[in-house]
């Protein structure tokens, strides 16, 4: 499958390498696999080791960290030698060695041609708790994501449609009725599998019959990451808090205001309680955070109110199978309130995957405003989202009195248009948003 994390992994070949690339993103999202594309397309000789089942190479780390003595050992363990110049080394599952992830200082200081990728799927969680001198400034580090719906599109052999929409957004002029339509069923289609190219794949191959998909895939990717919660946090009382913020964000995200409430988990529920489970889980990838700015003013990020934000699952289609959906009910275009939330996560995803801070604006009347996006050009950028045709809003007309923003985003099952200074995009559309 095509993912759009390969041109992160061209740009830092042409950049010259020098520095170590540390690719860090939640487990099944497919980074193993398109960093063995990658590295097979683009070397002449490419050597993996998965740290986590190779207890010997592992255990290289703990003997060293000097690079030269590193892969002396490595040619001792494959019984030939490396050529550094040709040869890429992927490191994978790399969380379980914090030794190793000292040595790529020494690897980034060397004066050989070294070719360091490493991966991990809670790496985000082992440098927020990392005991020795992490290397700042020694490694490049790149996040990775499930598979947006510009992929997906991409997976599912859209590809011409894909570039329409594109087209589309660029002019702001409706897609053609029945491509409208196609996407549409595209973009639902997606809310029930979500981004897991696992997931993907299996749709694809029984020909985007929905009602063939294995719905199992996404289930056990779920009981996955619990798994890894009990495996990878050694204090089972952590443990217990974190699965229960994991398993309270669909009951959090149905509520009418969707800000996080610590007394929605249980009754004593207090932020000193659960603070770092959330932390845990934000660094680990399975979530996204949505913080709310007090001021719409630049930057965004320094206005946040750290106590009022509201927490996303990081694929929609784990959503949708937590929250038991019907898959006819989203197809149908069933009307359920919980539609909205469904609508407001896919949104989170997409602009996540673009490299864009989540951040939400309310008034002391109760309006409230999705997202709020920053651009060079254009200023503080106010979206709304809705999750079907009805469009009428008093917290966006609020917003635009006040602010008087260059224009606004309303994302929603409405063609493309411009009216009011209102940029009408249909929610298929997300993937554009720069």
């Amino acid at each position: 499958m095509q993912r759009l994390f390969e041109k992160k992994l061209l740009d830092w070949k042409q950049s010259g390498m020098k520095k170590p690339l540390m690719v860090v993103g939640a487990r099944q999202i497919g980074k193993t696999y398109i960093i063995e594309k990658f590295a097979k397309e683009n070397f002449e000789q490419y050597l993996y080791f998965n740290l986590e089942k190779d207890i010997e190479v592992r255990n290289i780390f703990e003997r060293t960290i000097d690079d030269i003595k590193i892969i002396e050992e490595l040619e001792l363990y494959l019984g030939k030698k490396i050529d550094i110049d040709k040869t890429i080394i992927f490191f994978d599952e790399v969380q379980v060695s914090e030794n190793f992830i000292v040595s790529l200082k020494y690897f980034n200081e060397s004066d050989k041609a070294y070719k360091i990728i490493c991966a991990g799927s809670l790496l985000g969680v082992k440098i927020n708790r990392f005991k020795s001198s992490f290397p700042v400034g020694k490694i490049r580090m790149e996040v990775m994501y499930p598979m947006n719906f510009e992929e997906f599109l991409i997976a599912t052999g859209k590809e011409m449609l894909k570039n329409k929409i594109e087209e589309c957004y660029k002019t702001m002029t409706p897609m053609p009725d029945f491509a409208h339509e196609q996407a549409i069923t595209l973009y639902r289609k997606y809310l029930c599998v979500g981004g897991m190219p696992e997931a993907v794949n299996n749709l694809v191959e029984n020909d985007l019959d929905i009602l063939k998909f294995d719905s199992h895939i996404v289930s056990d990717i779920k009981d996955m990451y619990i798994a890894d919660m009990q495996k990878y946090v050694r204090n089972n009382l952590e443990t217990v808090k974190i699965e229960k913020v994991y398993k309270n964000i669909p009951s959090q995200l149905a509520k009418e205001k969707k800000n996080f409430q610590y007394s929605f988990i249980e009754e004593t529920g207090r932020k000193r309680k659960y603070e770092s489970a959330i932390d845990w889980l934000v660094a680990s990838k399975m979530i996204l955070i949505n913080y709310n700015s007090k001021r719409m003013e630049i930057p965004l990020k320094v206005y946040i109110d750290e106590n009022n934000f509201k927490l996303y699952l990081s694929d929609v289609g784990i959503l949708t199978n937590m929250s038991e959906i019907k898959f006819p009910d989203i197809m149908l275009d069933k009307t359920f309130i919980y539609k909205g939330a469904i609508t407001e996560n896919y949104i989170a995803q997409e602009l996540v995957s673009k490299g864009e801070s989540l951040y939400y604006w309310t008034s002391n009347r109760s309006a409230e405003i999705d997202f709020v996006l920053y651009s060079e050009d254009d200023g503080i950028i106010p979206i709304e989202v809705k999750s079907g045709n009805n469009v009428r809003s008093i917290s966006l007309n609020m917003y635009i009195k006040e602010y008087n923003p260059k224009y606004a985003i309303r994302f929603s099952t409405r063609n493309f248009g411009f009216e009011n200074n209102i940029k009408s995009i249909p929610l298929y559309a997300a993937f554009c948003i720069k």
